[in-house]
């Protein structure tokens, strides 16, 4: 994707925040680190004392943000653009509560209480601040240095937005993910950093070195442990290092990082140096792995008397200070006390927001996805046309993503080369000549950066149509599709991030290998919050990969390598308005002895095979989709037939094979009048040379005989 912030002069001209920065309200800054201490200070008080106070008032699993707090709050000061965000992790309080959070859901979350960010399903410091008319705080995950490549993908939608869809309130804002130094080892901080270089994207980095990753020192993190001296000769990063236990300093280095953000000449990376003033959390005792002498030399770089030093009688008077303290006192005591009055989370609603589903009266409103009104103004019917042309498959995924792309200027394709080369099997071939390489584009060597940046993008109301090359190479993104499939659940419902994972996998013709032929449908459909679509041809492509688009929960889109390498999969062209929903099975053929499940590729073997075993003998079952999966068409078509035969290329153990077989057995056992079988490749790995690909997969001589010997039990 070419640098356009670099190439448009929207892009390059100062914000007005950039030209007119207003001055630090220390006030304030004072009133939220105070806060924000007596917070903490309040949590650690009633956990020490726990066996003395009410078991309900305990934080199960707290985390304190003293000595990050000073800087964290100067930092909420300078955030203040419409469509800021900020990426980022478990100490990061301080910063929430100067963009909005307010005192009672600061203690209310980490008590497991209703309402909150997570109405109690999540750890109470993984937070989440939906906001349309200022600044949004993305949802944070339990895993390190997740929080980078969302917000990379925050980063490049505001210069979408700005720059594609003529946005102005866009101009100037940017993305802010903060993190420990010990994230700086993760894939996820070098994804975005490589992602936010090569981009020039309006992305800061802040991040706070206490010098301790739980009781690992930075110098494991990374060599010298100083990642800002280490960046040093990045291109295209404007580095700034020094200590935040200094108010006036981290003021000065944040002010000339999101200035240098917002004017629109790329990245920057702030380090600041601060203590930790605790242990790591409250289940842990840093005095098993630091000395009496290193704790006390983190409490003489204290910030907060720093700060008062600072402010104290040059922005405010002693008096003044006083009273703010006492203020702060008997806010943080009204927002217990209303924290503590709130009811524990109704358990009735756990098992609601996996999946989109109908609002309520009393659900909040969800942040991500595409707006109503574009969803709306799609045109859409699950009736095919009888009469379009016959079309390949890969070419009927090209002609969809080319409609969808016309009609929907938030749609987004994308992945390792999708762009001039058209990916690896030319499924997206002319697409980047026919609507530019803003909208169709490569991305650097990283799953977890394509996956992550797909997640970010759809928060900020875009349609992301992520391609990973092989089913096997998203192995390295797992963190981030856990995160983007769990997202609105975690969240209850606050948060969504409906993306599409386009990935071919599966047999080629004529080849397998362990790498390019694995499929593994059965772990996405294990995964919660996901749609995992598998069609078997061209039509099916058509209608579930244009659902996916228009759904409101993430979708794995598998694109079975030997349906793109041959003829097999094609069919007549269904119509450019056509959406197939999920979990709607289609009935290859129809018979009365026997029942054979699929999907996929191994749609046409069993076909083939129910043909050679006669007229009416077995009925097929394309499921088209594995998750959601129709279990209603499969109950009834075994309790016609009485045996059900499973084929699928995945590992038999644990495959999704299982799954269907436990099902009718507790659903249609008295119908059974034979065990379930399962036909798979068996429990190895697609192998490459041909002579060994026959011996473990099922072909059409095989399936009709395996249904042969259920028939005759």
């Amino acid at each position: 994707m070419p640098r356009t912030a670099s190439l448009n002069p929207a892009a390059t001209a100062p914000s007005p925040s950039a030209t007119t920065t207003p001055p630090i309200d220390w006030r304030r800054v004072a009133y939220l680190s105070l806060v924000s201490r007596l917070v903490d200070e309040t949590e650690e008080t009633t956990n020490r004392n726990r066996a003395s106070v009410p078991k309900e008032h305990v934080v199960l699993y707290q985390f304190t943000s003293r000595g990050h707090d000073v800087p964290q709050t100067i930092l909420a000061t300078m955030l203040d653009q419409p469509h800021d965000a900020v990426g980022a992790y478990y100490r990061s309080r301080p910063l929430l509560l100067g963009l909005g959070l307010s005192i009672e859901d600061a203690f209310a979350s980490p008590l497991g209480r209703a309402g909150g960010f997570t109405d109690g399903r999540d750890i109470g410091v993984v937070c989440n601040l939906p906001n349309r008319s200022g600044p949004t705080v993305l949802p944070m995950a339990g895993d390190v240095g997740s929080q980078y490549t969302p917000a990379a993908g925050w980063a490049q939608s505001i210069v979408y937005h700005r720059d594609v869809l003529g946005d102005a309130s866009y101009t100037g804002c940017i993305a802010v993910a903060s993190g420990g130094e010990a994230s700086v080892a993760t894939n996820g901080f070098w994804a975005a950093l490589t992602m936010a270089t090569t981009l020039r994207l309006p992305m800061l980095f802040y991040i706070e070195d206490n010098g301790l990753g739980i009781s690992v020192r930075s110098h494991m993190q990374t060599p010298g442990a100083n990642i800002a001296a280490n960046l040093a000769s990045f291109s295209n990063l404007f580095i700034r290092d020094g200590n935040g236990s200094d108010p006036a300093e981290a003021a000065r280095l944040m002010r000339e990082s999101v200035d240098h953000v917002r004017s629109g000449d790329g990245p920057a990376l702030l380090r600041l140096t601060v203590p930790r003033l605790s242990s790591h959390s409250g289940p842990d005792n840093q005095k098993g792995y630091r000395t009496d002498e290193e704790i006390a030399m983190d409490w003489e770089r204290d910030p907060l008397p720093r700060l008062h030093a600072h402010v104290v009688p040059a922005h405010m008077t002693e008096q003044e200070w006083t009273e703010l303290e006492a203020q702060v006192g008997g806010d943080v005591e009204a927002g217990l006390v209303a924290a503590r009055a709130r009811p524990a989370p109704d358990p009735a609603q756990i098992r609601r927001f996996v999946y989109e589903e109908p609002r309520q009266p009393q659900d909040r409103e969800t942040f991500g996805g595409l707006a109503d009104e574009v969803l709306a103004a799609l045109p859409a019917t699950d009736t095919p046309t009888e009469d379009g042309p016959a079309m390949r498959f890969a070419e009927a995924v090209r002609k969809t993503l080319a409609v969808e792309l016309e009609r929907n200027d938030r749609v987004l394709v994308f992945g390792e080369d999708v762009g001039a080369k058209g990916g690896v099997h030319l499924v997206t071939e002319g697409l980047q000549k026919r609507f530019g390489d803003e909208r169709v584009f490569d991305t650097s060597l990283s799953e977890e950066g394509i996956v992550g940046r797909a997640v970010g993008m759809a928060m900020a109301g875009l349609m992301p149509v992520a391609e990973i090359q092989f089913r096997k190479y998203a192995d390295p993104a797992t963190e981030q599709l856990n995160n983007a499939g769990t997202l609105r659940w975690r969240t209850a419902n606050r948060f969504a991030a409906p993306i599409v994972v386009r990935m071919p996998g599966g047999f080629g013709k004529d080849v397998g290998d362990p790498w390019h032929s694995a499929s593994n449908e059965a772990m996405f459909a294990h995964a919660l919050g996901w749609q995992v679509a598998v069609p078997s041809n061209a039509a099916d492509a058509v209608g579930l990969l244009r659902a996916a688009m228009r759904s409101r929960n993430p979708s794995v889109f598998f694109e079975h390598r030997s349906l793109l390498m041959t003829s097999d999969g094609s069919a007549r062209y269904p119509g450019d308005d056509y959406v197939l929903p999920f979990g709607r099975a289609h009935l290859a053929r129809q018979g009365d002895a026997l029942t054979i499940v699929c999907w996929g590729a191994m749609v046409h073997r069993c076909v083939d095979a129910a043909d050679a075993l006669g007229a009416r003998v077995a009925e097929v079952v394309d499921l088209r989709t594995v998750a959601p999966w129709d279990r209603a068409t499969v109950l009834r078509s075994v309790e016609k037939t009485g045996r059900c035969l499973v084929v699928h290329e995945d590992n038999e153990i644990a495959g999704f094979g299982a799954e269907i077989a436990a099902t009718l057995v507790k659903e249609a056992f008295w119908h059974l009048d034979a065990p379930v079988d399962r036909y798979t490749i068996g429990n190895v790995m697609m192998p490459y040379h041909p002579v060994l690909l026959d011996a473990v997969l099922p072909t059409a001589d095989s399936i009709a005989a395996r249904a042969e010997a259920l028939m005759r039990l």
